[in-house]
């Protein structure tokens, strides 16, 4: 199916959805909202158990063809609460999913998209990414990638939305590169096991974000010693990492273990 901004079935929604998915007002802390879109009832149903596990994460509805999943998007784009994520699998019956996608856009829905699909070609890929795909999961996969891939997720939304409107080069980077799996970070010199594991353990064990100041209060090193194994946790991946407002003079950066 072709392109088509006058899109009946989206056409109601497309005054009021310029700010839904990852670019909306909706704070970093509360829920995203995830429409499952996949004509594999069994595959479906786990997709939804599957976020029901990640925290940060609900179920809005599901979806087993192009055409239910427009008519969701545009329901709750009415309603005031407008779907953030779509995971879309891409071989449905009626439509393809990037299909799906260029319509979305075409009637000025912002909602992300993560890909789901067994095809592997890079010509698929680029045509995803240029559809407004902002993931690419490929079947068959475990939970535990699911979850990587959604978590990464989360913190880019997180990033976007620490920054009311404008952001800076560093920031921007720090926000696209939430969506690359972490890459193995080379220890730097300096950094002992048993302190490593120390703030390991601390992290973990902590249900809110800390920075490394209150680091440093809890477990009396130097600041700049608890940013340094802080930031190598970032780099590795193991922690999230996000700018602190609200507070006077430059904004500092709070860690979290990545759940």
């Amino acid at each position: 199916m072709s392109d088509d901004t006058s899109d009946p079935t989206l056409s109601a929604a497309a005054g009021t959805a310029g700010v839904s998915g990852s670019a909306g007002t909706a704070g970093a802390a509360d829920l995203i909202r995830v429409l499952v879109v996949e004509d594999e009832p069994l595959a479906a149903e786990a997709h939804a158990v599957y976020i029901g596990r990640l925290e940060g994460f609900v179920l809005a509805g599901s979806a087993a063809t192009g055409q239910a999943a427009l008519r969701q998007l545009a329901a709750a784009e009415a309603a005031g609460t407008p779907i953030d994520l779509v995971l879309m699998d891409m071989n449905l019956p009626d439509q393809h999913g990037l299909d799906i996608s260029r319509r979305m856009r075409a009637a000025g829905l912002t909602t992300d998209i993560i890909a789901i699909t067994a095809v592997r070609e890079l010509d698929n890929v680029r045509n995803a990414i240029a559809a407004g795909v902002v993931q690419y999961l490929i079947k068959p996969f475990t939970y535990a990638t699911f979850a990587k891939k959604l978590t990464s997720y989360r913190e880019f939304r997180t990033q976007l939305n620490a920054h009311a409107t404008v952001a800076n080069q560093s920031e921007v980077d720090q926000a696209f590169a939430s969506l690359r799996s972490p890459a193995s970070a080379t220890r730097p010199k300096g950094l002992a096991d048993d302190t490593l594991a120390r703030v390991v353990a601390f992290l973990q064990q902590q249900n809110e974000p800390l920075s490394a100041s209150e680091i440093t209060d809890q477990l009396g090193m130097s600041r700049v010693t608890a940013r340094r194994y802080l930031e190598y946790l970032a780099d590795s991946g193991s922690v999230l990492r996000s700018p602190r407002y609200g507070t006077p003079g430059r904004p500092e950066n709070e860690y979290r273990w990545r759940a």
